[in-house]
């Protein structure tokens, strides 16, 4: 296993939402000017209430991505019955550039945990060609990155990353 697959190893994202790949791509994600995402920590709810910017390398601007914002911990981590409960669909991203170039397909919706630790997971794949990827899912509950990419044609990720958040009581969002 390579080293940048060991913090998504542990961290049961290989497992629980993805399998196991070789990462390929160059994918940062960050929430407002200083929030940037790193695989384990933790970040506030309130700080990723807007979108997050997300930047992918890639071969060229004639290559696409399609990213995925998923939360395997949904509705609690100790009973996710809901696993995985889907957050926001970006496809036909060019690389070279990030997720604003590309078409939003499922609207971005924010973390909001209520029970435990969840954790937020990141996917990028690369499309065989523009526009392969058309049809958002039924629904946000019970969504699979994994029959997802499959459904889409889109095979193994490139790049992924995840963070951490838990519900914020008032004390904690001074």
């Amino acid at each position: 296993m390579t080293k940048t697959l060991g913090p998504l190893a542990v961290g049961r994202v290989i497992g629980d939402v993805l399998d196991s790949f070789v990462p390929g791509m160059k994918l940062e994600v960050a929430y407002g000017h200083n929030k940037q995402v790193y695989n384990g920590h933790e970040l506030m709810p309130s700080a990723v209430c807007a979108r997050p910017r997300v930047e992918i390398g890639g071969d060229d601007m004639r290559s696409f991505y399609t990213l995925v914002l998923t939360d395997p911990d949904a509705p609690s981590p100790s009973d996710p019955h809901s696993r995985e409960h889907l957050h926001w669909i970006v496809t036909d991203i060019p690389g070279t550039t990030n997720a604003s170039f590309g078409r939003e397909i499922v609207s971005y919706e924010a973390p909001k945990p209520s029970i435990g630790i969840h954790r937020y997971v990141f996917v990028l794949f690369k499309q065989k060609g523009r526009r392969t990827v058309c049809v958002p899912p039924a629904s946000r509950d019970h969504f699979n990155t994994r029959s997802f990419s499959e459904e889409s044609g889109l095979g193994l990720p490139v790049a992924a990353v995840y963070f951490n958040a838990q519900r914020e009581t008032a004390a904690r969002r001074r």
